[in-house]
């Protein structure tokens, strides 16, 4: 049962689960397969978390080739870093969906 009364507090089933930082944290990134996707995701995610290398990177190519999954595992040290890596990865044109 749900509720929208402020005052009452979340039901365990309503509560985001909590994340203990610094932990490895996998992000999937989903885009265009097109020269230089890898590169420039890779670059953004230096950027926030600068020890993420090529072998912290797994790619799974579309059925048809057009896209490119991307999951990418880095060393999470807090909200704001999740949150900033976000944004700036749905910056890049090529980019369909972060998750």
């Amino acid at each position: 049962m749900t509720t929208d009364n402020p005052d009452m507090p979340a039901t365990p089933e309503q509560q985001a689960p909590k994340i203990a930082f610094p932990c490895r944290y996998p992000v999937k990134v989903m885009g265009e397969a097109a020269d230089g996707f890898e590169q420039d995701v890779l670059a953004i995610f230096q950027r926030h978390a600068p020890a993420t290398s090529v072998d912290d990177m797994a790619a799974r190519p579309s059925a048809k080739g057009n896209y490119l999954a991307l999951t990418v595992t880095i060393e999470a040290t807090g909200l704001e870093q999740l949150e900033a890596l976000f944004a700036d990865l749905k910056t890049l044109s090529a980019v369909k969906l972060v998750l």
